[in-house]
């Protein structure tokens, strides 16, 4: 009997008790993270205006011919004037034989000129 109590007593405090024991539930509530609950971040929607509006030399001509012509109208113009230009810059790229990389390359290239100089306003 001596022997048995021996044993469950050098347990006591042990890994193997505190596991099992009622120390359990005081170890896991000090071990277990503590969750802060943050909310999103704050993000704008995605962006469709043009970052350059108003700036570029060609700006107040487009601005003055939107409000002549109307915004839908004019972006249905605008529609078919940046397809053309696409048209000319595939026919350009089949002529010289570049790839569809670099074709597109030309096109992100155009786009970016055409913000800078205003016709994007």
């Amino acid at each position: 009997m001596a022997a048995s109590s021996l044993v469950s007593s050098s347990l006591i405090g042990s890994w193997g008790t505190s596991i099992a024991g009622d120390d359990y539930s005081n170890m896991v509530i000090k071990t277990a993270p503590i969750r802060v609950r943050v909310g999103k971040p704050l993000r704008s929607g995605p962006m469709m205006g043009n970052v350059n509006e108003g700036k570029g030399i060609f700006a107040p001509l487009v601005v003055i011919t939107r409000n002549i012509v109307g915004k839908k109208r004019f972006n249905q113009l605008r529609g078919k004037a940046i397809a053309l230009h696409s048209q000319v810059i595939t026919e350009f790229c089949k002529s010289i034989g570049a790839d569809a990389k670099q074709r597109q390359g030309l096109i992100r290239l155009a786009k970016k000129n055409g913000e800078k100089l205003g016709f994007l306003a």
